[in-house]
């Protein structure tokens, strides 16, 4: 019996609303890369599919197609993703929340609150880009916060968290699809919670900063949630949905997101640091989060935007 084999599919995402992926654009594209499949439109001028004459299992070739992609796309602002036909439409999505579902980082906030913003964001940022353990400068930030009142935590909530551009639509998309989505963060249950709500996430993990007589202690309750706990988040909602890896999408911008990145079926890196973009299977550093929407294959006029 002869196996079914599986084709390359490269989708290219341009900013919206911008008309840049044009029929100039995609002509050229298609040139430099010797496509001679019909483009898929996803949303006209904004994101496309386009097969490659490349078997999925033809890793070396594939590579060099990766290679060439990126320095033929490196001068435009276009996303794109190289995956297989099989599984694209994915079951699970588990997404980081701080610089990705929302556009701070929560702890910084936190930080601006008590009037020490510039010295615990130098610790984040440090921790975002891997030169530091993660539960260590948890830690190490969350007890420069002892004694803020928890009105404080309020003022955060309803003055200075964003939603990144296209994160409810993705949750809503893909929950409208069947798909589990889990919002798994080395950020604050105090936050996890309300962003679920608003963009309709299922679940949330995340850590629990102890409060006593309505003012921080300084304190993590333990177990901490870092890099070794969004894997193992990944792997058990794998287990609970009873869903392959390949079936998974996994999306975050730091150090701490990059193992359930590397262990997902589609690993995505936001707007990420270096160490994140360099081993992430797609990047997104020019649209919003519906990119993920298309790399999945959905066109434009399936998305829930309610």
């Amino acid at each position: 019996m002869s196996q079914t084999k599986t084709a390359a599919i490269l989708t290219i995402i341009a900013p919206e609303g911008l008309a840049l992926l044009n029929d100039k654009a995609l002509s050229n594209i298609k040139d430099k890369l010797e496509i001679e499949s019909e483009p898929q439109w996803l949303a006209l001028g904004e994101a496309v599919d386009l097969e490659l004459d490349v078997e999925w299992n033809q890793k070396q070739a594939l590579n060099d197609i990766k290679t060439k992609i990126s320095d033929l796309l490196q001068d435009h602002p276009f996303d794109f993703a190289l995956q297989p036909s099989e599984h694209r439409r994915k079951k699970l999505l588990i997404s980081d929340m701080d610089s990705t579902i929302i556009g701070e980082e929560c702890i910084d906030e936190i930080a601006h609150m008590a009037g020490i913003k510039p010295k615990i964001a130098a610790i984040t940022e440090r921790a975002m880009q891997g030169e530091i353990e993660f539960d260590a400068a948890l830690r190490e930030r969350v007890g420069l916060l002892k004694d803020l009142d928890t009105k404080a935590l309020d003022t955060v909530i309803s003055e200075r968290l964003n939603l990144n551009k296209g994160a409810r639509t993705l949750v809503q998309t893909m929950a409208a699809n069947n798909a589990y989505c889990a919002l798994v963060s080395g950020g604050f249950t105090f936050f996890t919670e309300k962003i679920a709500k608003l963009t309709g996430f299922h679940t949330t993990q995340a850590n629990t900063l102890e409060i006593e007589n309505d003012k921080l202690t300084g304190n993590v309750i333990p177990p901490i949630l870092g890099s070794a706990a969004k894997k193992l988040a990944l792997e058990q909602f794998i287990n609970e949905q009873k869903i392959l890896p390949e079936n998974t999408l996994a999306v975050g911008d730091g150090a701490n997101d990059l193992e359930m990145i590397k262990a997902s079926g589609l690993g995505v890196a936001y707007y990420a640091k270096p160490i994140v973009a360099a081993e992430a299977d797609a990047s997104v550093n020019h649209t919003d989060l519906t990119a993920l929407l298309y790399m999945q294959g959905y066109k434009k006029s399936d998305f829930v935007t309610d």
